[in-house]
């Protein structure tokens, strides 16, 4: 979640904290994580500051450039792409079901079903894809020699971890994606429904599905934050020595060592710039293409 490139060491404390320690050997060759700002405000001790967040992101542009800022991206690709599918794909399933059990077949659905269609999606997605999500997230805090690939991230864990170990995580995670996505996909299917219910239109412009979807994911997001920070912590527990093992453990460690609002929160003001701009485009460019395949249906042309 700098004044030059001589300092960028000393612009990497909240980064190299989460690294795990290779040997000097090693460390000669590659000592750099596969790291995001992100991932490095959520899962180290530091307290986070927006001015230390602007001096990673600074400092990585000197060194690397430009695409250094997209390192790791095909590693989140891998999950995200899968993720997004099973989640749009089963919300429209959940809507249909959810829609003929309580009797609004092909209508808006009331608050519940809508809420509980939204969370059963990012429930199934999540629970189908979470090995990726335990991949990218070791991937993140480890020197790049640690793991060459996301596949050598599943077998060096099966063999040293146990298979188990990819599941780490797995309760917090599932307990943070029903708020979020439940309100996320309540807040945008209800703000989309005020609408044309105001202006008698069927349809928002895109630049109202951008902002409608940009309020849903800063609700959602804001709603679940402790519980990602949570996740992220037990998942990369593994290889920074910590001792996350139990939700309710990693939570008292967390309180106790950085506190409520620096721990649980910690990097919450980075993801309201980043959250509602991603799900705001995610959920316009579900929508859009949605309704053009939709059209294209409905003149004959089948997507098969």
């Amino acid at each position: 979640m700098a004044h030059g490139v001589n300092n960028h060491q000393s612009a990497l404390p909240v980064a190299q904290a989460a690294v795990l320690a290779l040997p000097p050997s090693s460390q000669a060759k590659d000592l750099r994580p596969r790291w995001t700002v992100l991932d490095s405000l959520l899962l180290s001790s530091k307290r986070f500051s927006a001015k230390e967040a602007f001096r990673l992101i600074y400092c990585t542009y000197m060194k690397e450039g430009l695409l250094g800022l997209w390192r790791g991206n095909s590693a989140t690709m891998v999950r995200v792409i899968p993720y997004a599918a099973l989640q749009f794909c089963s919300h429209d399933q959940y809507k249909k079901l959810l829609g003929s059990y309580y009797g609004y077949q092909g209508k808006a659905l009331p608050p519940f079903p809508r809420f509980l269609a939204g969370s059963l999606a990012g429930t199934t997605a999540a629970m189908l894809t979470y090995p990726l999500d335990m991949a990218r997230a070791r991937m993140a805090v480890t020197a790049r020699e640690m793991y060459s690939n996301i596949m050598h991230v599943f077998v060096r864990i099966s063999q040293e971890e146990g298979v188990r170990t990819l599941y780490r995580g797995f309760t917090p995670t599932i307990m943070g994606v029903i708020p979020y996505a439940g309100i996320t996909f309540f807040t945008y299917e209800t703000l989309k429904k005020l609408h044309t219910e105001k202006t008698k239109r069927p349809q928002p412009y895109p630049h109202e599905r951008l902002a409608f979807g940009a309020c849903a994911g800063l609700i959602g997001q804001s709603a679940s934050y402790p519980l990602d920070v949570v996740r992220r912590r037990m998942q990369t527990a593994g290889v920074t020595g910590s001792s996350y093992s139990t939700i309710l453990g990693t939570m008292r460690e967390i309180v106790t060592q950085e506190g409520v609002v620096r721990g649980l929160y910690k990097g919450l003001s980075m993801n309201w710039i980043k959250g509602p701009i991603a799900v705001g485009m995610s959920l316009t460019t579900f929508d859009i293409t949605h309704s053009f395949l939709l059209k294209l249906h409905q003149m004959g042309y089948s997507a098969h």
